[in-house]
């Protein structure tokens, strides 16, 4: 066909003249001038290829950096290269009759790739001097992922703020990388005369670590000298300099003047950068603490597929396995180097299926891998001071993966399986648990996560997946240890898939329908047995415990069994038995041998009568029969018997409680925990004169009426619910902090009226729900102008929850001329929602009094339309408002359809400590003012503590329209935005 429309092109250039020659011209020379373009092209790509080479060899020898202009054609040799590959690949197969007009592009682009091969001739060097070498590059692994963690290090290191700064994270977190990257790139800046990297020995030793800084400071200190000699010596020398000092691996606290380091700080504008496993650690040394976090699971695979190779993605059906291997790494950076390394160059599909199972059964057999990956987790486990700890965070591996734990829940398994035996109190193990719950979460063995009961924030805690492995695989077959938690079981392990002579089994979250009529033929070194959270377990056979005579600890918590079997009553070793949330639970055999038997957990349990022979148990220190609908009573006498009880839960979700005599309960002298409903005031107030005697008595949730299903938030709480009180007539229990007032009649129309607060002079938290008649907090007419006379109960209080107050409609009323009240000067938190009546929150007159605020929460509420106004709704003004509030971290605002300011059109809200901001479904609301902090140029910047702000995915239209006080605000908040 060519042939032919070249014949016919030859023909017409005869008869049409000029033109139709030069276009026939363009056809003829169209193969031509492909090739042109592509040889024109390799010679621009060698040109550039030499010139990075020169620039790599003197970026080698140091002191030199490159020519901005350099840069920029390098630069755009690169988009060149790319465009012209793609134009040529494009025009390949391009018809014949389209050539002669496609032509012209390519000849332009010829003329295009001509001229940067002109203008790289560079007759001037291509690279300038700078300062002399502060330091050698340090080989290392590109960055995947952690860019904004190395920018905030880099904001430490460049700013005057900050000299003392710690890296923290967990063991393979990719703290060192980050620091060598960093490392390097100082190598290019002006700011700083000398770079050093030490990377500190374990244990530390002080001698070796002042050699190593003297070394790469090219000096030499005598060896005869004493420390603090050398110390002196050492601190002469980098005084000399302005330095960054990066300790790498720190795992003990030490003083920099022990060393000789001299103090970072704006006068010597030196920096020290610690890397280390333990925030404990980088406290001591007062350094600002970045926190190195995991790789999102994009960044993981990025970087498995950058280490394996991508050429495994060629392998049909590996995908989704190479997918769940990278999500087995846990987003450490070491997990997935080292798995990935073990895995190059194999294309098996079989391979990669069988490693995947390995790595999930915790058998990792693929070229040692095993070692790579926990030596470093392990030595974090080994460094733990006291076997304690060890049985603790041993003890966090027996939850299924990912599994988020509240504090109180992991203490008492602690306590349950005899750790804190030698302690004096539940206060005391409690205290020691908290710490050794600290102590984890420092070193990184444990990650701090809120769970949220009730949509209220608690502390909770989690093992990283990847220490979750590292500890099973610490604890090993054996220790007699077998942890098959959230494994998908549908039945138990036969005797041939049990470890030997097993000591604790952890079964919890499975789907074990049944178990056999035995565990194994000998399990009588079993102590610990965990059954919990297997929902369609229904059944135990009579047999299955008689081969379990050491059995300690039973969990058969969240399960369908309706009944146990007789044979538990054999277990007289048994000291923990915990069946809470068995709702289907009607029976369990007498108890009356089980005299050892220190907790007894029947919390939701569906029982109608309490267990025969409970009365018996002389060892019983826990027994919880909390919202236990069933159950009718609990008989005269029993708790009389029950004189080591120190924790005690008896509250029900009715009017009517299941204590018969409470006379029983006051005469329990050990007791150091109560939870319990009154029906009436005369026996509350009887059991509060009792309970006040209580020397061991730490904590309480007493209840006046039924109980509602709620989460205890402080350690003295009482609830007052839907019955009538003589507020003149109640007496109040000792050290009150919390109070619940819930769905009471008759109870006026201001809180501030209220008998009952007159009285709480230690009271911190107020919580009012569903009160039809509250109208406002504080009522101030001209006869009382303080909150002390109103009530003095609000001098204290330190959080303030509102919810479902229909006829609410101002915090602080204030009648005829009296002064508006400084009320509420402690108060930390306000939490308002559902309250429709309220237009206007926050009185201005009010603010001055709010400096304590850290938290600000309003949702569904119909009517609002301020935040913060006036009290005089008619005042204006032309001058300019600024509100301070310097210590709120959270601002947080949804579903106020009727909202349109947070404060007044010229107001202004300082708070540099915001954390969080929280929006959504506000349409009305068109202005956020919040004053973003300045820097010394006049620009703005974020907030220097904002985490994130967070909008509801159906108001992301309304947040482009939002109005900021600084034009280039948004653009400077977008990095924070996170849409729920």
């Amino acid at each position: 066909m060519a042939d032919i429309a070249g014949a016919i092109f030859s023909a017409l250039s005869c008869i049409c003249g000029t033109p139709t020659c030069n276009c026939i011209d363009q056809y003829r020379n169209f193969n031509d001038d492909v090739g042109e373009l592509r040889r024109e092209l390799d010679t621009l790509t060698n040109r550039k290829q030499d010139i990075e080479s020169r620039i790599e060899v003197a970026e080698a020898r140091g002191g030199q950096m490159v020519r901005r202009e350099v840069q920029d054609w390098l630069k755009q040799v690169q988009d060149i290269n790319v465009d012209v590959h793609a134009f040529v690949e494009k025009v390949q197969g391009i018809k014949w009759y389209k050539r002669a007009c496609v032509n012209k592009l390519v000849c332009r682009k010829i003329n295009v790739v001509r001229e940067m091969l002109e203008k790289g001739s560079f007759p001037e060097s291509l690279v300038i001097e700078r300062a002399p070498a502060r330091g050698n590059r340090i080989p290392t692994e590109n960055l995947v992922g952690e860019i904004s963690t190395k920018e905030e290090i880099w904001a430490y290191l460049m700013g005057d703020e900050v000299g003392m700064i710690g890296v923290c994270g967990i063991g393979g977190v990719g703290k060192t990388v980050i620091m060598k990257n960093l490392h390097n790139d100082l190598q290019r800046e002006t700011r700083f005369q000398k770079v050093i990297w030490v990377t500190v020995s374990h244990p530390l030793n002080v001698f070796e670590l002042q050699k190593k800084i003297a070394g790469a400071m090219d000096e030499r200190l005598l060896d005869d000298d004493e420390v603090m000699m050398r110390a002196g010596a050492l601190m002469d020398i980098m005084g000399r300099v302005k330095f960054v000092l990066i300790l790498d691996d720190v795992w003990e606290k030490f003083s920099l003047k022990e060393v000789g380091i001299p103090d970072p700080k704006v006068q010597n504008g030196c920096k020290v950068v610690v890397t280390s496993r333990s925030i404990e650690v980088c406290s001591y040394l007062s350094c600002q603490i970045v926190k190195v976090q995991p790789l999102s699971q994009e960044e993981s695979l990025e970087l498995f597929l950058n280490t394996v190779e991508d050429v495994v993605l060629e392998v049909p059906g590996l995908e989704e396995i190479l997918e769940l291997i990278v999500k087995e790494c846990a987003g450490l950076p070491l997990a997935i180097v080292v798995i990935a390394g073990s895995m190059r160059g194999v294309d098996d599909v079989n391979v990669w299926r069988n490693a995947l199972v390995e790595l999930r059964d915790r058998v990792k057999s693929v070229k040692d891998s095993n070692d790579e990956i926990f030596k470093r987790l392990r030595f974090s486990f080994d460094r733990l001071d006291s076997l304690e700890v060890k049985t603790c965070f041993l003890y966090c591996s027996f939850f299924k993966e990912d599994y988020v734990f509240s504090r109180r829940e992991l203490i008492e398994c602690w306590i349950d399986e005899g750790i804190f035996d030698g302690l004096p109190s539940r206060e005391a193990a409690y205290d020691r648990g908290h710490a050794i719950i600290d102590r984890l979460q420092k070193n990184f063995l444990l990650e701090k996560h809120n769970i949220f009961p009730f949509k209220i924030a608690i502390a909770g805690a989690k093992m990283h997946d990847v220490v979750r492995d590292m500890a099973i695989v610490s604890i090993g077959p054996e220790f007699g240890y077998m942890i098959k938690a959230g494994m998908n079981l549908v039945e138990l392990p036969d005797e041939h898939g049990l470890v030997k002579d097993p000591k604790k089994l952890s079964l919890m979250e499975n789907n074990i329908l049944k178990v056999p009529l035995s565990l194994c033929p000998n399990c009588s070194t079993l102590s610990t047995l965990i059954l919990s959270s297997n929902p369609n377990l229904s059944e135990i056979p009579e047999s299955f415990f008689g081969g379990m005579l050491t059995l300690k600890v039973l969990d058969l918590s969240s399960t369908a069994i309706e009944t146990l079997p007789n044979s538990i009553s054999e277990l007289k070793n048994l000291s923990t038995l915990r069946l809470q949330l068995c709702k289907k639970l009607k029976y369990l055999p007498s108890l009356a041998n089980l005299k050892g038997l220190k907790k007894l957990d029947l919390n939701r349990a569906g029982i109608e009568v309490v267990p025969q022979g409970m009365g018996m148990l002389i060892s019983l220190e826990y027994l919880d029969l909390l919202f236990c609908s069933n159950l009718k009573e609990i008989p005269t006498g029993i708790l009389l018997n029950l004189s080591n009880l120190q924790y005690l839960a008896v509250c029900c979700l009715r009017e009517t409680t299941i204590v018969r005599n409470f006379e029983e309960v006051a005469r329990l002298k050990k007791l150091e925990t109560l939870e319990c409903n009154f029906d009436g005031i005369q026996d509350f107030n009887y059991f509060v004169n009792k309970f006040k005697d209580f020397r061991r008595a730490t904590t309480y949730s007493l209840v006046v009426g039924s109980a509602k299903d709620m989460l205890r938030r402080s350690k003295h709480e009482l609830v007052i619910t839907d019955c009538e009180v003589e507020e003149e007539c109640m007496v109040l229990p000792n050290k009150l902090e919390d109070l619940w007032i819930m769905e009471r009649k008759n109870m006026g129309s201001s809180l501030s009226k209220l008998v009952l607060l007159e009285k709480a002079n230690e009271l911190r938290t107020c919580n009012i729900y569903c009160c039809k008649e509250i109208e406002c907090v504080v009522e101030l007419d001209s006869s009382s102008s303080s909150s002390s006379l109103c009530c003095p109960a609000f001098d204290k209080l330190e959080e303030l929850w509102l919810f479902q107050l229909p006829r609410l409609c101002e915090l602080v009323r204030v009648e005829g001329e009296a002064t508006p009240p400084h009320v509420f000067s402690n108060l930390k938190e306000l939490h308002v929602g559902e309250c429709s009546g309220i237009r206007k929150l926050l009185p201005l007159e009010l603010l001055q009094a709010l400096q304590n605020l850290e938290v600000i929460r309003v949702h569904l509420c119909d009517q609002i339309e301020e935040i913060i106004a006036s009290l005089d709704s008619d005042a204006s003004s032309s001058d300019k408002f600024t509100f301070t509030f310097p210590k709120l971290r959270e601002l947080c605002l949804s579903c106020l359809p009727q909202l349109k300011s947070i404060c007044s059109a010229k107001g202004v809200m300082v708070c540099n400590s915001i954390e969080k901001i929280e929006m959504g479904e506000c349409p009305k609301l068109e202005r956020i003012p919040v004053q973003l902090p300045q820097l010394d140029n006049g620009q703005p910047s974020p907030p220097p503590h904002l985490r994130e702000i967070e909008i509801y995915e159906e108001s992301k239209e309304w947040w482009e329209s939002m109005e900021w006080d600084h034009p280039n605000a948004k653009n400077l908040l977008q990095p924070f935005l996170k849409i729920l």
